[in-house]
């Protein structure tokens, strides 16, 4: 891809606001369509056309395997972790209004931390996927 000037320009372009985006639909979700699953798959294709363009090993330099198997599984501990919190203040599983004082502010905050985690889980899961098949050798016959 060093002969694809225009192709690699675009893309270092483009990259910011593909991963700009990815934030406002995660923090735009709670108002309206989107949220943490459709902002992770935006987020990691901004990855991915990294890849794509710059090779998989710069982007492996960038964001190396181990810490987007690290991403899937915070993000699911998140998502947890927001569930158990809500049981420990005397509500039920992931009953977002004993987070704050008043239930308004606390399902505000409970919906922001669940998609978050949803929004990391996805990224890392999407990524991961990318690297196990980009990382894959031909077979010679």
């Amino acid at each position: 891809m060093d002969d694809r000037v225009i192709l690699r320009v675009g893309a270092k372009m483009l990259i910011p606001f593909i991963l700009l985006f990815a934030l406002y639909v995660q923090f735009h979700g709670d108002y309206g369509p989107g949220g943490g699953f459709q902002a992770g798959v935006i987020f990691a294709a901004g990855f991915i056309l990294y890849a794509l363009v710059f090779g998989l090993p710069n982007v492996q330099k960038a964001l190396p395997p181990k810490a987007v198997y690290v991403c899937s599984a915070v993000g699911v501990l998140l998502y947890a972790g927001v569930g158990y919190v809500t049981l420990a203040l005397g509500g039920n599983f992931l009953d977002y209004g004993v987070l704050r004082h008043d239930p308004e502010h606390g399902q505000h905050l409970g919906i922001l931390l669940v998609e978050l985690g949803v929004l990391i889980t996805v990224f890392g899961v999407m990524v991961a996927v990318f690297y196990a098949f980009a990382g894959r050798r031909r077979l010679e016959a």
